[in-house]
Parts: structure tokens; sequence; C-alpha cells
């Protein structure tokens, strides 16, 4: 197997990139950046940390985001598993970076910046949800800002329906905890989640 090692061989595989690609990139967003940020219900969250990298999916009604400011994005943390890889990762490396998707659209935005993780009383009070509040906020400073070509959203095909996986033919959250670990009642696990998951939601 012949493996890439240096930055020069690569750059020999590969033609310069194109203008487009390269003036795309800007340190804050701009008025239709904004609109595809804010357009976005679903982004990926990217962090690092002694232990490694994490990326976590996380998504909202309507934003998945609030834009603070041109620079500023504010995540609203809600209920999860209680891992919290992205947040330890965040309070020791505060560099983060973001993808988000847009169902329908095939352009991509990517965001790249530092992050802290906030509890401020009145920060957490202005994302209420049904009466709910979530425990920390993370606010991203933005340090670039662009759009992803759409050539990968193209190739999965990803929002045409005809395309979708049937969860019938997918083993279950069950059948995955089941193979980690043998006597893991999957049978309860998946009876069990759906209704947990709507009690716990916010």
């Amino acid at each position: 197997m012949t493996i890439i090692r240096t930055p020069e061989a690569l750059k020999e595989i590969y033609p310069a990139a194109s203008e487009a690609s390269l003036i795309k990139v800007t340190p804050t967003l701009t008025a239709g950046y904004r609109r595809m940020v804010e357009a976005s219900p679903f982004m990926a969250l990217a962090t690092v940390g002694p232990e490694g990298l994490d990326c976590s999916p996380r998504g909202d009604h309507g934003s998945v985001v609030r834009v603070e400011d041109e620079r500023t994005l504010a995540i609203p943390d809600w209920r999860g598993n209680n891992r919290v890889d992205s947040l330890l990762n965040i309070v020791r490396d505060p560099r983060v970076a973001l993808m988000f998707l847009i169902p329908g659209s095939n352009t991509a935005m990517r965001v790249n910046g530092r992050a802290v993780v906030s509890i401020d009383t009145d920060l957490l009070a202005s994302f209420e949800m049904d009466r709910k509040h979530p425990r920390t906020v993370v606010l991203v400073t933005i340090d670039e800002v662009y759009f992803q070509c759409a050539r990968a959203i193209m190739r999965a095909d990803l929002w045409n329906p005809e395309s979708f996986a049937d969860p019938q033919s997918l083993p279950t959250p069950g059948d995955l905890l089941r193979a980690a670990k043998a006597d893991f009642d999957k049978e309860s696990y998946d009876r069990e989640w759906p209704e947990r998951a709507a009690k716990t939601m916010w």
C-alpha cells in the first residue's frame, strides 16, 4: 500500500484550489450565510480534547442555533445521555467545528471557531421550551464561515425519500447495545425508548 505522508506529495495529486473555494471563506456571518445557518435545524458539532476528537449531532425546532451577532452563535444544550463529551472537550480546548445541514438543500454550511460553556441565568431562560431551560448554552465565536460544495450531498442523494433506508432492515438501538453487552435487555430498551424520548425532549 502506498501512503501519502507529506504535504508536498499530496499537492502533486490535487490541483490548486479554485478562486470560488477560497473567496467564499469569511470571518463573520454575511447576510446570506446568516440566512443559511438560521434555516438549519440540524448540525454536527466537532470538538477536541485530551482523549481525542468527538463529533456530536445537534438538532432543534426551527434553527439549531441562535445568531447573537455576526460573530457569535448560541447553542442550547438540551436533554441527552449526560456523557457531555462535547462540553468536557470545550472547557479544556475551545476549538470547535460546526457543519449545518438544511433539509431539501444540497448546500451545507461550515463554521470554525472557539467556544465557551455558559450557565448565565438570563441566557438559559431565553431558550425556554415547554417551561424548561437548557442546563448550559455553548457560545461559539466565529473564526471563519463558508458553504460546502454540494457534490457530497448530491452523491448521497440525501433528501430523496426513494433512497431512504428501511428502518426494519437496520439494527435497533437495543440490538446495538446487546452487541456491546451480551446480557443487555434490548427488548425492554426498545419498547420503552419512544415514550422516554417523548418525555425528555427538552
